[in-house]
C-alpha cells in the first residue's frame, strides 16, 4: 500500500510513517520540514517538502506518487499555540484540511484517516465519554478539529470520500518535541531536577502511549468496512497529574516531583476544561484493536527510552 502521510516529519506522522515502512508499505511523507533525519528506509519512504496550505503542491504530490490512502496528521497542535495564533491555526488546520480533501478528490483517493482530538468534545460531562458525547469545543484547536470532521462528511456526501476521524488523547512518547506532562516529569526525574507543577491535582487526563496510537491508526487504515466515521483512540483510562507524578517517583526513586491543587493550567495560564477517560469500546469491537500500555507501563517505557538515549 502507498500512503500519503501529511505532517510526516512531525511526532505523530514520523511514527506512523516508520510503522508503515516496517510492514512493507510505502510512506509518502509530506511536511514543511523533516527534523528527524533518521526516519525510514529511503527505498520505501518518499519525502516531499511542502505545506498543506499549498493546494498545488498537494495536488502535484498526489498525482505524482499515486497514494492509495491518506493519513492526515498535519496540524498546528496545542491549546497555547491555537490561542496565540488563531488565524494561522484556522488557515493550516481547516483550510489545509480542505486542500487535503481536494487533492484526494482530484487524485481519486477515497480513504483518509484524519487525526482528530478529544479537544473536539470540550468539557467532558462524565468521567468516561463515548463518541456520542456532544461536541462543545471551547478553544480554537478543538473548534478546528470538530470543523474538519464535519467538512470530511461534506466531502463524503458530495464526492464519495471516506474520512475516518480518530479522536486521540494526549499522545506521548520519547520523540515528542514539546512540553507535555509525562515528558516534563520523566526528564526532571532522570536529570535529578526538582519539579513542581503548580496545578493539576484535580485534573484526570487520558494519556496514550505512541505505540498504541500507531497501532490504532493502522488498524483503522486496514479495516475494510467502517460502521462509523469517528472512533475514540486512547488508553481508555484517566489519571490525575498527581498520579502521574507518583508513578514516575516509583520508577525513578529519589525524584523530587510535586503537583499543586486544582485543575491543570496550560502554561500556568489557561485552565484546562474537565477531562476524563475516553470509552474506546467502539474501536476495540470494530477493529479488534486494544491498547497494550496503561499509564504505568507507558511511563515505564518512556523512562527506559530516555535512559537509552542517555537522557
Amino acid at each position: 500500500m502507498r500512503v500519503l502521510v501529511t505532517g510526516g516529519g512531525g511526532f505523530l506522522g514520523a511514527a506512523v510513517s516508520e510503522a508503515l515502512i516496517a510492514r512493507g508499505d510505502t510512506a509518502i511523507a509530506f511536511d514543511t520540514h523533516f527534523p528527524n533525519a533518521g526516519i525510514a528506509a529511503p527505498e520505501h519512504c518518499v519525502r516531499v517538502q511542502g505545506d498543506i496550505t499549498d493546494m498545488a503542491a498537494l495536488a502535484q504530490t498526489v498525482l505524482a506518487h499515486k497514494p492509495d490512502a491518506v493519513i492526515h496528521c498535519a496540524a498546528i497542535v496545542g491549546v497555547l499555540f491555537s490561542i496565540g495564533s488563531p488565524i494561522n491555526i484556522v488557515r493550516i488546520n481547516v483550510e489545509g484540511s480542505i486542500n487535503v480533501f481536494e487533492a484526494m478528490r482530484i487524485g481519486g483517493i477515497k480513504r483518509c484517516i484524519h487525526i482528530s482530538s478529544e479537544e473536539a468534545y470540550g468539557a467532558f460531562r462524565a468521567e468516561r465519554i463515548d463518541e456520542t458525547h456532544p461536541l462543545e469545543p471551547v478553544l480554537p484547536y478543538g473548534i478546528c478539529k470538530a470543523t474538519v470532521e464535519q467538512l470530511g462528511r461534506t466531502y463524503r456526501d458530495l464526492h464519495g470520500l471516506e474520512v475516518i476521524n480518530l479522536r486521540t488523547s494526549w499522545v506521548y512518547g520519547p520523540a515528542l518535541p514539546r512540553d507535555r506532562i509525562p515528558r516534563n516529569l520523566v526528564l526532571a526525574a532522570l536529570q535529578g531536577r526538582a519539579l513542581h507543577i503548580p496545578s493539576g491535582a484535580d485534573t484526570a487526563i487520558d494519556h496514550t502511549w505512541i505505540d498504541d496510537w500507531v497501532s490504532a491508526v493502522l488498524a483503522a487504515l486496514d479495516h475494510q468496512a467502517h460502521r462509523f466515521d469517528v472512533y475514540n483512540v486512547s488508553s481508555g483510562e484517566a489519571a490525575t497529574v498527581t498520579e502521574l507524578a507518583d508513578i514516575v517517583r516509583e520508577l525513578v526513586p529519589g525524584s523530587q516531583l510535586s503537583v499543586g491543587p486544582g485543575l491543570y493550567r496550560h502554561g500556568n495560564r489557561i485552565e484546562l476544561v474537565r477531562k476524563g477517560a475516553l470509552d474506546i469500546s467502539r474501536a476495540q469491537a470494530e477493529f479488534g484493536w486494544k491498547p497494550r500500555f496503561d499509564i504505568r507501563s507507558g511511563l515505564a517505557a518512556y523512562v527506559e527510552a530516555i535512559r537509552g538515549q542517555g537522557e
